[in-house]
């Protein structure tokens, strides 16, 4: 399953599954990509089909291991990840060294076992008001689901993830 960043940082405010649904449609992608976030409806945990939580890799754009499997990601480490492998948006840059994105830092709104944190999770990703908060994680850290705090109007990384795999 791949996981890929949005083309650009976004605020709290944000319709992230129709944005991961229409970048993967542009960059030809055929699968269904879903957020990297918890929301009103869906823990993170549960984005990715039941049938694929175990057996498939978390793989970049250009199918270099980021994790074992999706449920790897919710062992309560925070999603421990190896930094010196590339992430990359769907046109293609690497998130970690591109320009585009000056905080490298991901949006989640999740516990560490991938659970919603409703308090912070910017009011379901409607407001980018700065008095909101949204649990983030800075990506220096190696860590997916690292517990940060920040202001929703804060532009982030917005990652999303191909949600089932179609052979």
């Amino acid at each position: 399953l791949h996981l890929v960043a949005l083309n650009f940082p976004f605020s709290g405010d944000m319709r992230a599954d129709f944005q991961c649904f229409q970048q993967a449609q542009l960059a030809g992608l055929t699968s269904t990509y879903r957020a990297f976030l918890s929301s009103h409806l869906q823990d993170l945990a549960t984005v990715v089909r039941k049938t694929d939580r175990y057996h498939l890799p978390i793989v970049n754009l250009k199918g270099e291991t980021l994790f074992s499997n999706w449920e790897s990601i919710f062992d309560g480490n925070g999603g421990q990840f190896n930094i010196h492998v590339p992430i990359y948006s769907f046109d293609g840059r690497n998130i970690m060294t591109d320009s585009s994105w000056p905080q490298k830092v991901i949006w989640h709104g999740s516990t560490a076992n991938g659970i919603r944190l409703v308090s912070n999770y910017c009011e379901a990703w409607h407001t980018a008001d700065m008095g909101a908060m949204g649990q983030a994680s800075p990506l220096k850290t190696g860590k997916l689901l690292d517990q940060k705090v920040y202001s929703c109007n804060n532009q982030f990384i917005v990652l999303c993830i191909e949600n089932s795999f179609i052979s």
